[in-house]
């Protein structure tokens, strides 16, 4: 395992990423293409592929999910590394990224079996949406319990997929935690109801500390 203090480094120069266009495509920060990373770079990727094509951002939480999740070789038809070079303080700073293709055809038939076809959920019995302001809005947030890439990869995805996120920027990272900057289309409080049962878990929403909008962790 990396110390520490070079996966706080690695957090650092870390930028936003771009989501993938298909929906059987996950795409996921790495810290290295060793065997480890890749494996928890796939199980990543392959729970974001699941939360877009359901639609459903607690659907992770679903012991035949977990499971699937945890097996991605199943389902994954190909996978690559993009790596690409920002200058930070004039510094040149590698960033890599595992992007991930799932076969249609068996992310289908394992959605179809636990009941979690495509557009599953009911539009009869579900509330009407409330109207939300969605102009964008700047906020900080404190993510703990990031004590490896994949806690980094998780975090990260289930803002980058998450609707009313336009971008993520680390700031700052110390011991097991990071400080993110979003921009958001409208309220926090309307992101923070929307990560439900998710990788990330809301745990003050408003926390008495400067500069922070909100403390969360992740999940274990």
């Amino acid at each position: 395992m990396a110390p520490r203090s070079a996966l706080m480094f690695f957090l650092l120069v870390l930028a936003p990423l771009a989501i993938a266009d298909s929906p059987y495509t996950g795409q996921v920060p790495v810290a290295s293409q060793s065997e480890a990373d890749t494996a928890g770079g796939l199980s990543a990727a392959l729970g974001q592929v699941l939360v877009k094509l359901t639609g459903d951002n607690t659907v992770l939480g679903r012991p035949g999910v977990a499971k699937a999740v945890a097996q991605p070789n199943r389902y994954v038809q190909q996978y690559r590394y993009a790596q690409d070079v920002a200058s930070d303080s004039g510094q040149p700073q590698v960033r890599l990224t595992l992007v991930a293709q799932f076969d249609h055809a068996a992310i289908d038939k394992l959605l179809a079996d636990l009941g979690l076809a495509r557009g599953a959920a009911s539009v009869d019995t579900a509330p009407a949406p409330a109207i939300v302001d969605t102009s964008p809005q700047t906020f900080r947030v404190w993510i703990s319990g990031v004590n490896s890439a994949v806690d980094y990869a998780r975090a990260v995805g289930a803002l980058m997929h998450n609707d009313s996120v336009r971008s993520v920027q680390v700031e700052q990272a110390r011991n097991d935690g990071m400080q993110l900057r979003m921009e958001v289309n409208g309220p926090l409080q309307h992101l923070l109801d929307s990560l439900g049962d998710g990788p990330l878990r809301v745990l003050n929403a408003a926390p008495p500390v400067a500069g922070v909008d909100a403390l969360l962790g992740v999940a274990q």
